[in-house]
């Protein structure tokens, strides 16, 4: 599997563009560029087509919007663009930017050039080729680092306007039903019942910090050969949000199985050097001097429910052509196990209840 999301491959045929525009534009806009492109395109990442550049003995990376019809609000690259310049000079780990274009008329759509960080991407969450202790140590880090962005000082940063206040959680289920709805290849149960339940169950726990939204091992990039994060990647649905919504998209994982959605729920986790999603949870709340996370259970559910509805954006694509990843299909039909894995997240809280 690591082989199939992991490095580069020739560009597909509704991703190429000029590349001849492509180096204009950054000999006039990334300092000290020069020499004749070479471009392959990264295997991983399903929203929004990446590219690594090569020319001059230097590489970049290079992410776009995807040509064709796209759904609204998604494929932000600038604001990928704007989060991660800000937080350069901060604690989080992220790449340099060198340039955000606008103008479609250089490859079709907007995109822009980051710097090319060199290390390790792992996607088996259960970390095969490393031994017990490496994967404690690498475990450790993401709690770490995820813990370091959810107590960033936005408005030092620059980002105080990043996000709308109030009201969060209810706006990206009213986001993520609406995306869904405009995606829908198939009638999904658990999805129709999370859209009814989630809206009218929301904590009353509001926080706000800057969240990335789709914080996981594969969306990080490893040193060589430390434990230690070099680089956040993937930044398309950060904004303003609730910490704990966010790190609940993170920690979910350990509620999926492996087919459901790469998950690690049902590993043998102690033997692996794995924390158990107890120990998970008070080590995030040791690093942001929290005494629990109340609520999480719910938390799990609306991020099962927006996974699924991210999913079937994923699969809407493929069937309109549009889908960046060759295997987009595989990923669009984890929406109704996602889904079903989110009600019975609910199923558990109602039980408590009664």
């Amino acid at each position: 599997m690591q082989d199939q999301f992991v490095g580069t491959m020739p560009v597909s045929d509704r991703n190429k563009f000029d590349v001849g525009n492509l180096e204009r534009y950054m000999r006039q806009n990334v300092k000290d560029f020069s020499g004749v492109l070479d471009i392959q395109q990264f295997k991983g990442g399903q929203s929004n087509p990446t590219y690594r550049l090569s020319a001059g003995g230097q590489k970049y990376v290079l992410r776009r919007k995807p040509p064709g019809k796209l759904l609204p609000s998604a494929h932000a690259v600038d604001r990928e663009f704007r989060v991660i310049s800000a937080l350069e000079d901060s604690d989080v780990p992220v790449p340099k930017t060198y340039a955000l274009c606008k103008d479609d008329s250089v490859i079709g759509t907007m995109f822009y050039i980051m710097e090319h960080v060199e290390g390790r991407v792992f996607w088996d969450q259960t970390l095969p080729e490393l031994t017990k202790t490496a994967r404690h140590d690498i475990y450790s880090e993401l709690n770490s680092v995820i813990a370091k962005l959810h107590s960033v000082e936005f408005k030092k940063i620059g980002l105080d306007d990043f996000g709308r206040p109030g009201n969060y959680i209810s706006r990206q289920i009213n986001r993520w039903s609406k995306q869904y709805r405009a995606s829908e290849t198939e009638h999904i149960e658990s999805m129709e019942n999370l859209m009814k339940w989630l809206p009218d169950n929301i904590p009353d726990d509001e926080e706000f910090a800057i969240v990335h939204g789709d914080y996981r091992i594969d969306n990080v990039i490893f040193h060589p050969t430390k434990p230690r994060i070099l680089a956040i990647l993937d930044w398309e649905l950060s904004t303003l949000g609730h910490p704990l919504a966010d790190f609940a998209y993170h920690c979910m994982y350990w509620r999926l199985t492996k087919s459901q959605f790469r998950g690690i729920g049902g590993e043998d986790l102690k033997s692996l050097g794995i924390p158990n999603e107890k120990k998970y949870l008070e080590m995030y709340c040791s690093h942001t001097r929290r005494t629990n996370i109340p609520n999480f259970d719910f938390y799990a559910a609306y991020n099962m429910f927006r996974l699924g509805a991210i999913c079937q954006g994923i699969m809407g694509r493929f069937k309109d052509g549009t889908a960046a990843s060759a295997h987009a299909e595989a990923q669009g039909k984890k929406a109704r196990p996602l889904g079903d894995a989110g009600w019975e997240q609910v199923e558990s809280i109602l039980r408590r209840v009664d």
